[in-house]
């Protein structure tokens, strides 16, 4: 396993207990408003009946369509993606204790014969060419050594014509709430997340301020657009949430 994803899940291996309540604590209950703005990016409706993978003409289009959700985690995006679009999700994560949370929550939704969940890396995902009518993912490329690579990867799997949208953390540009973010996450941050969570929340705390702001030094907004287009995705969107804080990108796989 390369050393980027056997960090990721040494990361959040002693997460997923307090993982959803925290999240939400931690962000002052932005993260909520940022994976709803996110699945509103999927459209309701699926493949066309009968459609293959690779295009064809276009009858009337499925209630039913078959929605990606990777780095699923606890499976908050899949369980929102399943009630907005009506049809099966398939979530995709590396650490087997997240997705064991992300069962349970599953099952509590009363959604456990529409969302699976299995381990997987985005890297290398285990489904065939156009499997799927929209992909999400959350908080990923920040954990891949080759954003770009993964995704091409994450385009392959995308049907031509289907939907991609993601969800990612940002670096404010305003000096003043620039100022602000870069305290909260060096201090405020790391010693909020020992209080409420202990010392696996301690790390993460410590972990994500630096890596957000390292990540983006590598590989800034207008980068990710060009990579998005690079991978195979037209009318590539971009929304900046909460002053900065979030980032939801959006596009449609060539092709259809």
């Amino acid at each position: 396993m390369p050393d980027a994803n056997r960090f990721a899940r040494d990361l959040f291996t002693p997460l997923p207990e307090r993982y959803d309540r925290l999240a939400e604590i931690l962000s002052f209950g932005q993260n909520a408003q940022w994976r709803h703005a996110m699945t509103d990016c999927i459209p309701p409706g699926g493949r066309p009946p009968g459609d293959p993978p690779h295009g064809g003409t276009s009858p009337p289009v499925s209630p039913l369509p078959l929605v990606l959700d990777v780095a699923s985690g606890t499976a908050g995006v899949a369980i929102q993606l399943a009630r907005r679009c009506g049809g099966r999700v398939i979530g995709v994560d590396l650490t087997e204790p997240m997705l064991g949370r992300g069962r349970r929550n599953v099952a509590a939704a009363g959604l456990a014969g529409r969302v699976c969940l299995v381990a997987g890396r985005a890297e290398r995902l285990p489904f065939t060419d156009g499997t799927f009518d929209a992909l999400t993912f959350t908080y990923l490329l920040r954990y891949v050594a080759d954003p770009q690579a993964t995704l091409a990867e994450l385009a392959r799997v995308v049907r031509p014509g289907g939907t991609m949208a993601s969800l990612e953390f940002c670096v404010p540009r305003a000096a003043f709430w620039h100022s602000a973010w870069w305290l909260y996450t060096r201090f405020a941050l790391p010693l909020a997340g020992l209080v409420t969570g202990g010392p696996g929340w301690l790390r993460v705390g410590r972990f994500l301020g630096p890596s957000i702001s390292g990540h983006y030094r590598r590989y800034p907004v207008p980068w990710t657009v060009g990579a998005w287009q690079r991978a195979g995705f037209t009318d590539v969107g971009t929304r900046i949430m909460s002053l900065g804080g979030g980032l939801v990108m959006w596009g449609t796989r060539a092709g259809g």
